[in-house]
């Protein structure tokens, strides 16, 4: 079954979201500082790990410094952020430093759950319909699911990659945030469109020469997301 990584500094929450993993089948560590969840990431330990649930407000370093440091080791590796109080600041933050998804806390049972398969599905490899792009320097290779821009490849976790995916797929066609998050992030419930406007964000970062004026990823204002160039 899946490992899960919990990092959560308040014991009671931890042992309680600990529990019910167990009882879902999942196989879980768990960490109370973000230091000692990078330790375990780096030790023998930390190969099993297949997704990571990381609460924001953590002793020392906390859960944005934490998951920036995540991401420069890993692309693949699924983080879904806890947030106590919803703030729109602090998950826009989260979602930027790299998270996949995020949960406001109390989180029921099936909900943590339904998220972590949903992360858990777009980490497994996925040839998306479509033949390969090849568009002014960026290569799409959907058998191997790796892109490169001008040769040099592009390192794109599972998220970002069946985003650009989706996207390309369908060259021109508009996509709605609310269509993103349910064939992207399989969000069917309550879906918040920050989770699609912040991997757009890091997805541009990566692509484009001038992110500020994209040529791949394009906003239809009022509408959604198309991919180009057009």
């Amino acid at each position: 079954m899946p490992h899960v990584l919990l990092i959560e500094d308040d014991a009671s929450v931890r042992d309680g979201m600990e529990l019910v993993l167990r009882r879902h089948g999942y196989g879980v560590d768990v960490a109370a500082t973000g230091e000692q969840a990078l330790d375990l990431l780096s030790g023998e330990r930390g190969a099993r790990v297949e997704l990571a649930v990381l609460d924001l407000m953590l002793p020392g370093m906390d859960g944005f410094e934490v998951c920036r440091r995540i991401r420069t080791r890993t692309t693949t590796l699924p983080v879904i952020m806890l947030t106590a109080r919803g703030d729109d600041q602090d998950i826009v933050e989260g979602l930027e430093a790299g998270a996949d998804d995020y949960v406001v806390k109390p989180v029921t049972a099936p909900v943590l759950e339904a998220r972590i398969r949903a992360a858990l599905r777009r980490a497994e490899p996925s040839a998306r319909r479509a033949p390969d792009a090849d568009l002014a320097g960026l290569v799409i290779d959907r058998a191997g699911l790796t892109v490169t821009k001008h040769g040099a490849p592009v390192a794109l976790p599972p998220t970002e990659l069946r985003l650009l995916l989706e996207l390309s797929a369908s060259p021109g066609r508009v996509f709605s945030r609310e269509q993103l998050l349910e064939s992207v992030w399989d969000h069917t419930f309550l879906g918040d469109s920050r989770i699609v406007d912040a991997a757009v964000g890091r997805l541009r970062a990566k692509l484009e020469d001038v992110p500020g004026r994209p040529r791949y990823v394009q906003t239809v204002r009022g509408f959604g997301y198309r991919f180009g160039p057009l």
